[in-house]
């Protein structure tokens, strides 16, 4: 399939016309006919019925808005090169582990997509997958919670986040400041499963300084999941404390007693990277996190 046959049967689409879409697109008719019977051939369904006057049938109606979102995703995209080929735009990517957006990362993302010199990319990723990234050069900022050992890549920790307890409400642990050791008793959802090295090794490294080791009953990628996992009883899990932004009815979050059970939230950017886009970002996280 190429990007022709979309905008073909976009115009065929709106007009329910062959000629009047061919004179649109400034093409034969016979040739703009073959094109869309081989996107038919190319999907294995019938977007049109070719009867008076044209019909889009089901599975047509659902493949033209669907193709019209990208091709505007798609000139939004082309736009944007634009611009940033010709200087008018800064391209800038920041790659996020999900549970950073409950702190100083939202008010960031407010400011810089404020900024109309700035061309602002997000991807959610682990720290792990945030470094190799940036090496890359996908993307220019990391937020993450773990260190990693990398010589092209300087890290900074902006915030301690307190760990708290993820219970289900009911649970017999609801009284007060807990332990880590009286949560080893509890089968424990441990986040993300994969891929490793992440949260998942800061929290068992926790547990480990303490001479403690957990027995974990379920494996959960996202933040999210974990969570939903607690509320139906599973087991519980350890959060960072800005996390309990997320309302939830059938969960109650408890700190913890150990002044050491803290989660990072890490910067993570190229070693040497002195763009002005990046010294610019830098000065707002500064900013942020003096007003937080």
């Amino acid at each position: 399939m190429e990007l022709r046959h979309l905008r073909y049967f976009q115009v065929v689409a709106e007009t329910l016309n062959f000629t009047r879409a061919a004179e649109r697109l400034h093409i034969a008719q016979p040739p703009l006919s073959r094109q869309i019977q081989q996107l038919e051939d190319l999907l294995g369904v019938s977007l049109i019925e070719r009867a008076r006057p044209l019909r889009l049938t089901e599975a047509g109606r659902f493949f033209y808005e669907h193709s019209t979102q990208l091709l505007q995703q798609l000139e939004h995209v082309c736009d944007s090169t634009r611009r940033i080929g010709q200087s008018e735009r800064r391209w800038f990517g920041i790659g996020f582990a999900p549970s950073t957006l409950y702190g100083a990362l939202p008010d960031l993302i407010r400011r810089l997509r404020s900024d109309v010199d700035i061309e602002l990319g997000l991807s959610e990723m682990t720290t792990l997958q945030q470094v190799e990234a940036l090496k890359a050069g996908r993307i220019d900022i990391g937020f993450g919670r773990i260190h990693i050992e990398d010589p092209a890549i300087e890290q900074k920790v902006i915030r301690n986040d307190p760990l708290v307890a993820a219970l289900p409400s009911g649970h017999p642990l609801l009284q007060g400041t807990l332990s880590l050791a009286m949560l080893a008793q509890e089968p424990f959802i441990l986040y993300p499963g994969n891929p490793r090295p992440s949260y998942a090794d800061h929290v068992l490294a926790l547990f480990a300084r303490h001479g403690l080791n957990i027995r974990v009953t379920q494996l959960a990628n996202e933040l999210q999941t974990a969570i939903g996992l607690v509320a139906a009883g599973i087991g519980i899990t350890l959060v960072p404390s800005s996390v309990q932004r997320l309302h939830h009815t059938d969960i109650t979050y408890v700190p913890l007693s150990e002044k050491d059970a803290v989660s990072p939230i890490i910067i993570s950017r190229r070693l040497g990277d002195r763009s002005p886009v990046l010294g610019y970002c830098m000065d707002l996280v500064n900013e942020i996190i003096d007003c937080a």
